[in-house]
């Protein structure tokens, strides 16, 4: 076998060299899809910890300070470990096939921005070995307590959010580049599919956010080693400034987990409806219009800092103009279902329940933009069910609903039927026992981030932790089932979805897309 750097300069590297230098975007979208779940798993198992503490009252299994380097840690991994890199996957593999690329815009640099990861990560996950413990500020590590008090990991924290900030950057440049530079004849903008779109506009988002992610994490490196006092009061610095950068960065972050989410859904519902996305236009500048929005809201997360009364009006009403965009695009969705003829594969099962629990989640959302109210809800468990409900069933039910959808295009195989919608009701059941008791905490008055807790609470937070384990060990089976894909099974047909009534209907798969301009052909 050739050594790496001469298959490098001469032939397809074989082995294991392929995916260190690999410029193909499938395989890079393989390997995002591989690492998020790995990562998925890692940030599942620091909740459970979580939940385990939680079950009952009183200190059980960890101590405080450990719990608080869970919450920390659970945080980070799932949101810049599993979401985002899965949605990248997603777009590796699919963007350039449905604008008919041949790849990506930058091939070299789309295998940077993926390797780079691993090591971010490793260098996260080391500090839960190190002597002062893993970070402990919550995953949104407010100064001053990550700066003034937090433990000599935060260090390696702060290089591991460079480093993945870096990859994101890199991955956006090359969508962008991707989908401006490479469609093919006749794909038109208002011709691309809605997926493409939406990681269109995700990609403009990183590019302008991940920069102020930067800014924030290097100035509270200047505060910790530099003598420097930006979250300082004492040295003239201003604690809530931490939150104002942290916040204009974490806002359109939220946006980034779920707009790639939507153009998920947009793909999946059209198909087993057997009809054409409906509203496609407005749900493009739906899509543009949330994304502007999501830069003049940031300050709803600060309603308790003592914001004057006009910043407090104005961000209130910013946030819940949102909801007009976002109802637009719900209303498209059920109006795409209306009078289809509907067939429920494991697909359409997390796409139907995408819709329902993520509007669940947006309601709450509507709850928490009200000033006045927010005051009452505000760190409590009510947060922490409102934004689980948008980024589980939200983010990830819309991964897993991708994952089974091209599946069949990725492997030529197809996944076992029987096992993915026993997998899709158990991650269902699972994650409302999870999290819908929560509201109910919330508004008894739970804060969150606690390892302990008063008596009262103890019987929600029993049925939640259950909840956490039902659809946490669940993940195995789509483990077990994507595995099973991968190696063998029935053969995927050209048209691979078929179903109700005997009708067979193509999904618009074969590389390169040509237009999704026709709805899917029914034979």
């Amino acid at each position: 076998m050739a050594t790496g750097h001469d298959a490098h300069h001469h032939g397809p590297a074989s082995g294991i060299t392929r995916w260190f230098y690999t410029t193909n975007h499938k395989d890079i979208g393989s390997m995002y899809l591989w690492f998020s779940f790995a990562m998925f798993l890692l940030g599942g198992m620091f909740a459970l910890v979580i939940r385990a503490e939680l079950f009952q009252p009183g200190l059980q299994f960890v101590d405080p300070n450990f719990f608080n380097q869970m919450t920390t840690m659970h945080g980070l991994v799932m949101v810049f470990g599993a979401v985002m890199p899965a949605f990248v996957g997603l777009a590796n593999w699919m963007v350039p096939m449905m604008i008919g690329a041949p790849d990506m815009a930058l091939p070299r640099m789309n295998n940077w921005s993926f390797w780079i990861l691993p090591f971010a990560f490793t260098m996260l996950a080391s500090t839960l070995f190190m002597d002062s413990g893993a970070p402990n500020f919550g995953w949104t590590f407010y100064a001053p307590l990550s700066t003034t008090y937090a433990p000599e990991s935060v260090t390696l924290f702060i290089f591991a959010v460079h480093m993945m900030g870096a990859s994101s950057i890199m991955g956006s440049i090359n969508i962008v580049a991707t989908i401006q530079n490479l469609r093919a004849p006749g794909m038109t903008y208002m011709k691309m599919p809605l997926f493409v779109w939406t990681w269109l506009i995700t990609a403009y988002l990183l590019i302008a956010v991940m920069p102020v992610l930067a800014g924030v994490v290097t100035m509270m490196l200047f505060d910790i080693h530099f003598g420097t006092s930006f979250f300082s009061a004492a040295g003239g610095g201003d604690p809530v400034l931490f939150q104002h950068v942290f916040w204009f960065f974490g806002h359109p972050e939220v946006y980034i987990m779920i707009l790639p989410a939507f153009g998920v859904v947009s793909e999946i519902i059209p198909t087993f409806s057997r009809k054409r996305l409906f509203g496609y236009d407005s749900m493009v500048y739906a899509t543009s219009s949330i994304a502007f929005l999501s830069f003049i809201v940031w300050a709803h997360h600060m309603f308790t800092t003592g914001m004057p009364l006009a910043g407090e009006l104005f961000f209130m009403y910013a946030t819940m103009l949102i909801a007009v965009p976002t109802g637009v695009k719900v209303f498209n969705w059920i109006t795409t279902m209306f009078k289809g003829s509907i067939s429920f594969e494991t697909p359409m099962l997390f796409a139907i329940a995408f819709v329902v629990l993520f509007t669940c989640g947006g309601f709450t959302g509507l709850m928490l933009a009200i000033a006045p109210a927010d005051f009452q809800y505000h760190d409590t468990y009510f947060v922490v069910a409102h934004f689980h409900y948008v980024l589980v069933p939200g983010a990830i039910f819309s991964i897993m609903a991708a994952a089974y959808y091209w599946l069949p295009k990725w492997t030529g195989n197809m996944y076992d039927e029987n096992l993915g919608k026993l997998h899709f009701w158990l991650s269902f059941v699972g994650i409302n026992v999870l999290f819908f008791p929560q509201h109910f905490l919330g508004l008894a008055g739970m804060p969150r981030r606690i390892p302990d807790y008063a008596l009262q609470f103890a019987d929600f937070n029993m049925v939640s932790s259950v909840g956490a384990f039902i659809f946490g060990f669940s993940q195995l089976l789509f483990l077990f089932i994507v595995v099973k894909t991968v190696m063998g099974g029935k053969k995927a047909t050209a048209e691979v979805w078929e179903g109700a009534e005997g009708l067979e209907w193509t999904v618009p798969s074969p590389a390169p897309y040509h237009t999704f301009s026709t709805p899917p052909a029914i034979k």
